[in-house]
């Protein structure tokens, strides 16, 4: 099917407009519910392919770590080689790897799998992301597209423990990769038919150094940090691949100082918010990772939860979290994106405080309910307004690198934060354990994790208003670069 190409700011008619949204916002719905799918099913993957406790880690890990390390190159690629073209080959990726992950005999087989489908994730999520920009201008309608993509971005990460659960218990934890397979071929038969080609391959070279340098920093970090929950900070091998992150790291600043078409371009940084609505984003990634963690954890060891309760009990925060993301362009018009930041982070902050207050003879209504309708919906807006901070003002060109940006920190974010948690969980069990029974030393550790969760997320709040100023300031006094094209009209009014 032949369509008109769009050109960025273009909208095509309102009917296109919204199906092309609901095929990109399936797209990225299909990328995070591979994130959190697997977390019920974890005990059930063990026994069919015969995993270690290493192993069954890694389950997850391959997955976060080539998706993390990955985003960074995919939304460069994106913008060079077109992005319909970069999510429908992302799409083809991660269908594949998922029915292998599906039919895998063996350990290694499905690990390999999952780090497929992370590479294919690489790909669909900043070229998804990139392609709302294009279709959508600045104003109204880019705040509400995206508040359609913060509802699918939480729904994905809660709906994706639900299908896990419920696809394990009615036919086994293979069909949770073949569901994700059947969804992804959906969703790029919609994205050949129904998402218009954008502007074409653009100006430039791929910058090959800088991204395998910034790939095995990043590849490093997140093996390191994801290692440490296990091995402990002190362990050697841990330290040593995060002094080699670091090296990694150093080394990709001085080589993009000097390279013309850098990965990460200075200009990027020059307009707009997006080193604030990264930092922040960081900052909330840390926690949000975490709490799908903790959450099915308290539900299933503490509460005795089967996987299809944990799945439903999944549910308000679902719909709490699509109801922030409707509600959230709407608080920025009438606020300000500054006042409708801060006001998300605290409330989440609350929520998370109310969740600390878990006991081990509890139930799911009396401890879980209430906070997790909270923080799904301070979640979501706060989700959506430091995407479109992320995403302020930047060139046309280097939107796929936004996007990849903003969910590279996102996920860096959260394998920084879940690890520091997950030690912090297990320090306090294990302390407890002494003069407690298991389920008691376990809630201890969990109430642990969710106070240090909301004291983070208070402190993010503060910052908030700073950082945000402070950018801003620094933008107004920032002559353009003559290579950023003109300038884009901001996203939301300033708050």
């Amino acid at each position: 099917m032949n369509l008109p190409r769009t050109q960025p700011g273009q909208s095509p008619a309102a009917p296109r407009q919204s199906a092309v949204l609901a095929v990109l916002a399936a797209a990225q719905f299909t990328v995070m519910l591979a994130t959190s799918i697997v977390n019920v099913a974890l005990p059930q993957i063990r026994a069919g392919v015969g995993l270690s406790d290493s192993g069954t880690t890694w389950v997850v890990n391959a997955y976060t770590l080539a998706f993390g390390a990955l985003l960074l190159a995919g939304g460069r690629a994106a913008d060079l080689l077109g992005r319909r073209r970069v999510l429908a080959v992302g799409l083809a990726l991660f269908a594949a790897g998922s029915l292998a992950a599906g039919v895998a005999a063996s350990a290694e087989v499905l690990i390999a799998a999952r780090a497929v489908q992370g590479l294919g994730g690489a790909a669909i999520a900043p070229a998804a992301l990139a392609l709302v920009m294009d279709l959508f201008p600045s104003g109204a309608g880019r705040g509400r597209a995206l508040g359609v993509w913060g509802a699918v971005s939480g729904a994905g990460g809660a709906g994706g423990v639900l299908l896990g659960g419920v696809l394990t218990q009615a036919w086994g934890w293979a069909w949770i990769f073949h569901s994700v397979a059947l969804g992804a071929v959906v969703v790029l038969a919609a994205v050949v038919v129904l998402v218009p080609r954008t502007a074409g391959r653009r100006s430039g070279r791929f910058d090959l150094l800088g991204s395998a340098t910034v790939t095995g920093a990043l590849t490093c970090l997140v093996w390191g940090l994801t290692e440490a929950r296990g091995a402990g900070w002190t362990d050697g091998r841990v330290l040593g691949t995060l002094g080699g992150a670091l090296a990694l790291l150093a080394a990709f600043a001085v080589i993009e100082l000097r390279r013309p078409n850098a990965l990460i371009p200075p200009r990027l940084f020059t307009t707009g918010r997006v080193a604030a609505g990264n930092l922040l984003m960081a900052l909330l990634g840390s926690v949000w990772i975490a709490l799908f963690f903790f959450l099915p954890l308290y539900q299933q060891q503490v509460l005795g939860s089967s996987p299809l309760a944990t799945g439903a009990g999944q549910l308000p925060l679902a719909a709490a979290n699509m109801l922030g993301s409707a509600l959230a362009p709407r608080l920025s018009r009438r606020f300000g994106p500054t006042a409708t930041v801060t006001g998300a982070l605290l409330t989440e902050a609350a929520g998370l405080l109310w969740l600390s207050q878990i006991s081990a003879d509890g139930s799911y209504v009396a401890d879980i309910l209430g906070p997790s309708i909270i923080v799904g919906l301070s979640l979501s807006i706060a989700f959506v307004q430091l995407t479109a901070l992320a995403v302020d003002g930047v060139p046309p060109q280097d939107a796929g690198l936004a996007g990849g940006l903003v969910n590279t920190t996102r996920q860096v974010g959260g394998a920084i934060g879940l690890a520091a948690l997950a030690t912090l969980a297990g320090s306090v069990t294990a302390h407890a354990a002494v003069h407690e029974s298991h389920v008691e030393a376990l809630t201890a550790g969990y109430r642990a994790a969710f106070t240090a969760s909301a004291v983070l997320l208070a402190v993010t709040a503060l910052l908030a208003p700073l950082l945000i100023r402070r950018t801003r300031a620094r933008t107004a006094t920032v002559p353009a670069s003559p290579t950023s094209g003109p300038p884009t009209p901001r996203t939301t009014r300033t708050g």
